[in-house]
């Protein structure tokens, strides 16, 4: 090869080469060393926000929740304490209803009256009944109160009325009780022509016999709180003549207790 064909690279000397080479940063001091931010600090999570501390104070929610909790429970324990003491108590006494009779019923009275003035009827009657109550019980006793109040009604309508009186029936004892009664209804024509009607047709007057007595029932020696017998007794008697002892052909007597 030739001279001329020969290529010349330029020899730079190893000082030229030192000063050629920076030696302060490319990047100033304080600024990121890349557009896009260090890539450590770029892949770490961001900080946790820490939470606001809970509150201590108790919700109303749950406080009403207790509340009614508790008194349910009170509630429930108490019907149990209530029914275990009735049951005790039923085992041990085992009460018994008492029995009601109308043994006898007698006529003083039963006059039909005209009034000019009003130009109405009125109907007067006086009955005597014979009660019979009777006590089965061994170890419970009935307080007779006073309030007490006996009626006769016929279709409905009073005839007379009266009460029982005062008196302490002991275990199992039989009481017989002589009630007079009394009574005037008004605007009784009709009333008395049905009930002649009724004897001639069926050969027996239906009355019903009402008694609403407040009594006290005694346990033991325990005097319990006052309760309302009420005894409905349905009769068929032969007549309704004045001054004359009636025969009762049948009689049914229902009992019931209210507080």
């Amino acid at each position: 090869m030739t001279d001329q064909n020969k290529k010349i690279h330029p020899v730079t000397n190893q000082e030229d080469i030192e000063a050629a080479v920076p030696t302060a940063p490319l990047v100033p001091r304080g600024s990121s060393k890349s557009d896009h931010g260090d890539p450590a600090a770029a892949s770490a999570p961001p900080p946790r926000r820490s939470k606001p501390p809970k509150s201590t104070r108790p919700r109303r929610g749950c406080t009403f929740c207790r509340c009614l909790c508790w008194t349910l429970s009170i509630l429930l324990v108490l019907i149990i304490a209530v029914a275990a003491t009735a049951g005790i108590l039923y085992l041990v006494f085992r009460p018994k209803l008492p029995d009601y009779s109308i043994d006898r019923l007698e006529i003083t009275q039963l006059t039909l009256r005209n009034d000019t003035a009003t130009a109405a009827a009125s109907l007067a009657a006086a009955f005597d009944v014979t009660i019979t109550a009777r006590n089965p019980n061994k170890r419970i006793g009935i307080y007779y109160e006073g309030g007490s109040r006996i009626g006769v009604f016929f279709s409905g309508t009073q005839l007379c009325q009266g009460s029982l009186p005062k008196f302490y029936q002991g275990h199992r004892n039989t009481t017989v009780l002589n009630v007079p009664l009394a009574g005037e209804s008004r605007d009784a024509a009709a009333l008395f022509g049905e009930m002649q009607r009724e004897q001639q047709a069926n050969g027996f007057v239906p009355l019903d016999l009402r008694v609403r007595q407040p009594v006290r029932i005694k346990v033991g020696k325990l005097k319990l709180m006052k309760v309302r017998f009420v005894v409905r007794c349905r009769l068929n008697v032969d007549s309704l003549a004045a001054n004359n002892r009636i025969r009762i052909r049948n009689s049914s007597c229902k009992f019931r207790l209210r507080l």
